[in-house]
């Protein structure tokens, strides 16, 4: 007979896993509601709970969608918002799982020295190329706009 005891709380001795309300396991970890103990015991203050958590993280993650084209940290707050709804929904905490675990494998192939030579000899030949049709374009029209405005 094999015992799991898994993170959930649950204990069968039979070797499956605990029934739990909101919670599943991924990785180890449990995955799942959040919310205070009192809130759980009660649906329909849960789904209050729910719906206010939703409500909160729509918001921040709709602002972060208004910063992306404007000046602003929209990325990070549109993680902001998804790191709200993971306190309470599971699909939330596995996407944000998701986007580290990808970010960090990122992060890691960018240190690569090939990797880095690479993109270090890209962004010189784009470099080079701006400069080069900068210099085109100064040599051309000088400071001046090479159309006028005022014109009819």
């Amino acid at each position: 007979m094999t015992v799991r005891n898994d993170k959930t709380g649950g204990n069968t001795g039979t070797g499956e896993a605990a029934e739990t309300v909101d919670a599943a396991v991924d990785g180890g970890r449990a995955v799942g509601s959040r919310a205070p103990a009192f809130v759980r015991r009660s649906p329909a203050l849960h789904r209050i709970w729910q719906v206010a958590i939703f409500l909160a993280g729509l918001a921040v993650v709709v602002l972060g969608l208004v910063m992306l084209p404007l000046p602003g940290p929209g990325w990070l707050v549109i993680f902001l918002g998804m790191g709200i709804w993971a306190t309470e929904f599971g699909w939330a905490q596995l996407a944000l799982r998701w986007t580290r675990r990808k970010v960090a494998e990122a992060a890691q192939r960018a240190m690569d020295p090939r990797v880095r030579r690479r993109n270090l000899t890209l962004t010189a030949i784009g470099l080079a190329a701006l400069v080069g049709v900068g210099g085109w374009y100064f040599a051309r029209y000088g400071l001046a706009v090479p159309w006028r405005l005022d014109e009819s």
